[in-house]
């Protein structure tokens, strides 16, 4: 049986109306969206925060994918603000154990996110705790940032090691090479300025998502 692959939007900006125009863009659209959130810490850029997309009353189930220090204090925000999932950075905690039983606590799904330089034996011990990992192709924090192809073989090595758990990868992905990400198995791909720097993101959306149909046929 083949693994369904989702194109997930993945909205970040600085503005609350910003936020508005991009959830307009594609509400109705897509079943799933992933929001990015910055800290200008653990990442140089800065994001807007849970407040603005709790008032912004997102018309789809999402995800945090939270680029921050501490991460673990902002879950509970995030929490009200309708979230589903919490994604973390191994990089940014001292003990994810820790970290993903607050998520726990709160009822959140959590995933952890690994920069591209972080092999998948630093955090093996933490798969079996997941509901999901994000394999980030770019340095965090920066939008449009080049995608970096060697990060695919991470895929392999986690389906190795939990052949179950949902594999999302993050960044640099357009048109260009989504047919080579797909081909890598993951289940969620993350684009976001493939999709709202485009005249529509809505279109581009569906195109990606038919791009990515037809490869797994």
């Amino acid at each position: 049986m083949k693994r369904q692959t989702r194109v997930v939007p993945a909205l970040l900006t600085d503005e609350a109306q910003a936020l508005n125009k991009m959830v307009e863009s594609i509400s109705g659209q897509v079943p799933w969206a992933q929001v990015d959130i910055m800290d200008g810490q653990f990442v140089p850029s800065k994001s807007i925060g849970w407040r603005e997309i709790k008032a912004a009353k997102l018309p789809f189930d999402w995800e945090a994918h939270l680029m921050v220090k501490e991460p673990e204090s902002y879950f509970s925000g995030f929490k009200s603000a309708r979230a589903r999932r919490v994604i973390f950075h191994f990089e940014a905690v001292e003990d994810p154990r820790t970290v993903i039983e607050k998520a726990v606590k709160l009822d959140l799904e959590v995933g952890m996110a690994i920069n591209p330089g972080t092999p998948v034996s630093a955090v093996v011990d933490f798969l079996p705790l997941l509901d999901s990992v994000l394999i980030m192709s770019v340095i965090p924090g920066f939008y449009g940032s080049k995608f970096i192809p060697e990060v695919l073989d991470k895929v392999g090595e986690i389906r190795a090691i939990r052949p179950e758990i949902p594999i999302g990868i993050d960044g640099g992905i357009k048109e260009a090479n989504i047919l080579e990400v797909t081909a890598s198995g993951v289940d969620d791909i993350c684009v976001g300025s493939g999709i709202f720097l485009s005249g529509d993101p809505a279109g581009s959306w569906r195109r990606l998502q038919a791009l990515v149909n037809a490869a797994k046929r």
